[in-house]
């Protein structure tokens, strides 16, 4: 147990320098808005670019791995969606919040480093796969139910499916992730070498991107903090950190993926919820609290949550 929380505790420790960097005024929240765009833009993009281009996939299938977690998604999704609707009697649109803040994993910020330093590269790699749609799939299944819930609770003209599907790719498409997996698809398949000069200066801004992400995230946390909505934020944070996981898990057992890809996948998993999350609710103009107290309470407890299923997995 002491070596899994050695492992783990360094990643929410950076999480909580990057939070009292802003909250005793040491840094502006500025600054950690440009560390959020510098790993956003540049350091992940190259990171995910590298363990694409080099990595040995041994000819291994995605769909078990996509099935197992989108399978965790949709189950936590629902219960959050209903959790907010039935339970806590909130209108459809929060619902559709609550689903996003239940299921959208920080895979970025927090899942990428966590994973690199936990598990091995074999584990970077199902990581990277799990990328590769993560992001895509998550955004297009919230908008198009934030504009159905639009419609219905606001009665606004609603836009067709192409119209949706077209914004979102545009968005995608100009994404610095998909760039990055994109372009090392591209290189590993025309078989562009990624060693010398090149190779180094790759490598340097790869390795920051770990450490200044976590350091961003924290600083980000310290900016949307926690804003009512305390047992809904509860609860979509136990649903978040607890049953999505257990989710992820039994349907990884069921498809009998890798130790490794199912490590990889129940870990990030177990993350705390991405600020996707807070965007899309910023977008529709509802449910900013809620999503920032789920964010706030799902970092703050996601330590404990990550050692546990790293112990639960032996990893």
């Amino acid at each position: 147990m002491t070596d899994i929380a050695f492992d783990v505790l360094p990643i929410f420790v950076l999480i909580a320098i990057g939070w009292a960097a802003v909250a005793g005024g040491l840094l502006k929240a500025e600054v950690g808005d440009a560390l959020s765009d510098f790993v956003f833009k540049i350091a992940v993009p190259v990171l995910l670019f590298r363990t694409v281009a080099r990595a040995d996939f041994h000819g291994a299938s995605p769909w078990g791995l996509w099935l197992a977690y989108f399978f965790g998604v949709v189950v936590t999704w629902t219960a959050g969606h209903l959790a907010a609707t039935r339970l806590f009697k909130r209108e459809t649109r929060l619902g559709v919040v609550a689903g996003v803040s239940s299921a959208f994993a920080n895979n970025v910020f927090i899942g990428l480093p966590l994973i690199d330093r936990v598990l091995d590269a074999e584990g970077v790699v199902a990581l990277s796969i799990l990328l590769c749609v993560h992001l895509p799939v998550m955004m297009i299944a919230g908008t198009l139910m934030m504009e159905r819930a639009d419609r219905k609770v606001a009665g606004k003209p609603g836009r067709g499916l192409g119209a949706i599907l077209t914004q979102v790719g545009r968005n995608l498409a100009r994404n610095p992730l998909v760039i990055g997996l994109v372009a090392g698809s591209l290189a590993r398949v025309l078989g562009v070498p990624t060693g010398g000069m090149p190779g180094v200066i790759i490598d340097q801004i790869a390795q920051i991107a770990g450490p200044a992400a976590l350091l961003a995230m924290g600083m980000a946390v310290r900016k949307y903090g926690f804003s009512g909505h305390g047992a809904p934020a509860v609860t979509l944070a136990a649903l978040k950190l607890f049953l999505m996981p257990a989710c992820v898990f039994v349907a990884a057992h069921l498809l009998d993926l890798p130790p490794t890809w199912t490590a990889a996948i129940v870990l990030t998993s177990a993350v705390p919820t991405g600020v996707n999350a807070y965007l899309i609710a910023s977008h529709f103009g509802v449910g900013h609290g809620l999503a920032s107290s789920v964010i706030t309470l799902t970092t703050a407890l996601g330590a404990l949550s990550v050692t546990a299923w790293a112990l639960l997995l032996g990893v």
